[in-house]
Parts: C-alpha cells; structure tokens; sequence
C-alpha cells in the first residue's frame, strides 16, 4: 500500500530522486525570497509598516533556500537544473498570479493594491506550503538527517501564514474586503491547478530515476487528480478564508541574514 511516508522515505533514500526533490525546493525558495526582497524594498508610502515584515519574510525563503542546499552538500551532492515544468512559482506566474517580475525588476513603487494582490497570493501559497511542510513533520520530524531543517522550515511557513491572514484582515477593515476576496478566489484556483500539473511532473522525474513501475505511476497520478477535483469542487475555500491567527504580528523581528544550518 502507498503512503506518503513510504514514497518521501523512497526519496529521501535515493541520491538522485533526493537530489532533485532538494534542487526544486531549494529553486522556489530562493526565488519567493527575491520577491518578497523587492516587494519590500518597492512597498508604497501607504504601507510603509508592512516593509520589514515583508523583508522578514524574504529573509526567510533565503534561508530556506540554503538549508535544502546545506542538505544536498551534507551527502555531498549538488544542485541540479528544475525542469521547467516542475517550476511552481514559474508557471504560477504564467497564469498571472502574483506580481509579475517585470514590475519587481524596476524601481517604481508599488502600489496598495499590488501589495493586496501580493497579500493574497501568499495566503494561498503559504496554505499550500504550510500543509506540504507539516506532513513532512509528522513523518520525519525526527528524522537524523532532514528533521531539523523540516521543523524549522515547517515553523517559518506557520508563521508567514499567520502573517497574511493577519495583515489582509486589517486591510479588509480598511476597506479593500471585495477586493481581497475576489483576488484570493483566482489566486487559489489557479494554484490548484498549478498544484496539480507540478506535482504530476515532478511524479514523472521520480518514477524514472527510482524505476517505478507503470501501475505506481497510474495510483499515484489517480491521486493526484483526485486531489485536484476534491479542491477544484470545494477544498479552494479553505485557502480563502482569512481568521485573525492566535500568533499576532508573527513576523514583527527583524529580517534575519545570519547563516542557518540544516
């Protein structure tokens, strides 16, 4: 019988399959940390108090990014290429999801409602990241080789999405609820069917580096599109709902640049 424990065992087991599940991660990582570097450096005089929290939380994906990284250096292996369609933030981005790079590449500021549209866009992607990241605790957060860095990583991204329900409920209040609703509505539809094409890639690579066999490949992929029709008819919602977190202001410190280690 599959199981999630199983499979990431298989993965975490085998050079290659380890190599390119750290590579991916470690991709998107550090590109959620360019973002959110200059989103923080663009944030507009209206929202001026949200620019170290956004900091913080770029700060944050940069470290991630190293820690998969420091993963991949421990067994002494490094970093391959992502294939392109395995890149979330990448095709994410396609659809128009999010700010786009070419207004993060320039100077101008942003204005408030990029930062509702990159509030949302977060939500959604933090719910995602949030839930990866606790499967990963429950079944390797002991771990010797990877539960450290799996319980960091999973407390980061608990707290990045406590950070934008907090900071788009204050913003509804302020007025922007339509707006932020109806952003959240087609960012989360999007994401799960990026979700779904992403995964079903990344299933692909694996199957032939670990030598699956077709009849796994067909489960695994059954699974896959289930998912996706149990959110596409109503699983959406959950990444649209926005409750005040029980940890307040969870990314109020200070950006933090020192060196982690996994």
């Amino acid at each position: 019988m599959l199981s999630a424990k199983g499979l990431f065992r298989e993965i975490f087991d085998h050079d290659d399959a380890f190599r390119l599940f750290c590579s991916i991660a470690a991709s998107g990582e550090a590109q959620g940390g360019w973002e959110n570097g200059r989103i923080a450096r663009l944030v507009p005089p209206a929202a001026q108090e949200l620019a170290p929290k956004i900091a913080r939380h770029g700060a944050d994906e940069d470290k991630h990014g190293r820690i998969f990284t420091a993963l991949l250096r421990k067994r002494g292996l490094k970093p391959v290429g992502v294939p392109p369609e395995t890149d979330y933030t990448m095709l994410l981005e396609r659809r128009g999801i999010g700010l786009a790079h070419h207004k993060l590449s320039g100077e101008r500021p942003l204005t408030l409602d990029d930062i509702v549209t990159y509030l949302a866009h977060s939500r959604v992607t933090e719910q995602r990241a949030a839930e990866q990241m606790r499967l990963l605790c429950a079944h390797f957060g002991d771990h010797p080789e990877v539960g450290r860095a799996v319980r960091m990583i999973s407390a980061d991204e608990d707290n990045h999405l406590a950070y934008c329900h907090e900071e788009l409920l204050r913003l509804a209040h302020a007025g922007h609820g339509r707006t932020i609703q109806r952003t959240l509505r087609v960012c989360a539809l999007a994401e799960i069917r990026v979700h779904r094409d992403v995964s079903l890639a990344v299933t692909a690579h694996l199957a032939r580096i670990l030598g699956w066999p077709r009849t796994k490949q067909a489960v695994l992929a059954a699974g896959i599109h289930a998912l996706y029709a149990y959110e596409r008819a109503g699983g959406w919602r959950r990444m649209v709902s926005l409750r005040m977190p029980e940890r307040r202001d969870a990314l109020g410190e200070p950006a933090r640049t020192a060196p982690e280690f996994a």
